[in-house]
């Protein structure tokens, strides 16, 4: 029974930890969706800003000083706009030369947030069978392992606690 229990542990950790690999490769390519849709943005607003003779920083700093409220709050969007664009390019760049593993690492500790909930939102559960998805189920399978053999060498010392309780007391 134990071998049942110590396998079945193994299999649910496993698959659980392949599926923080599949996470961070639905990541990146939201990532890349993401990326292409603020460039389309940022592109337009580009060329809207040079036909007046602008470049992008004095189009958004026009905004952002106008009196009309609305038109102001459009300079800020688009500023966030532009940051959060060199943002999700730097950290596309940063997981390029990460490698496998590293682009894990990286999702997990510095993914950008609204776009780390989205891919979890839609997340579709896969079995990865690239590198860093095969070493996370066996890291994942190793843990579920280790959890059931400490469980039962601590309840193997608890029982052996209270027969020694039993036995000092009769």
């Amino acid at each position: 029974m134990f071998r049942l229990i110590a396998l079945v542990f193994a299999v649910v950790f496993g698959t659980a930890a392949s599926q923080v690999p599949e996470y961070a490769q639905q990541y990146r390519q939201r990532i890349g969706g993401a990326i292409d849709a603020l460039t389309e943005v940022m592109v337009r607003f580009a060329a809207d800003a040079e036909a007046e003779g602008l470049n992008v920083a004095e189009a958004i700093a026009r905004l952002r000083g106008s009196a009309d409220p609305f038109v102001a709050r459009r300079g800020e969007s688009m500023e966030e706009a532009r940051a959060r664009l060199e943002h999700l390019r730097a950290q596309r760049d940063e997981m390029a030369r990460a490698g496998p593993f590293g682009r894990v690492g990286l999702v997990l500790t510095s993914a950008d947030g609204p776009l780390a909930r989205s891919t979890l939102e839609d997340f579709e559960p896969a079995v990865p069978v690239t590198s860093e998805g095969l070493a996370a189920a066996g890291a994942g399978g190793l843990a579920g392992l280790g959890l059931v053999f400490v469980t039962r060498g601590a309840a193997r010392g608890l029982r052996r606690r209270r027969r020694r309780t039993v036995t000092t007391t009769t």
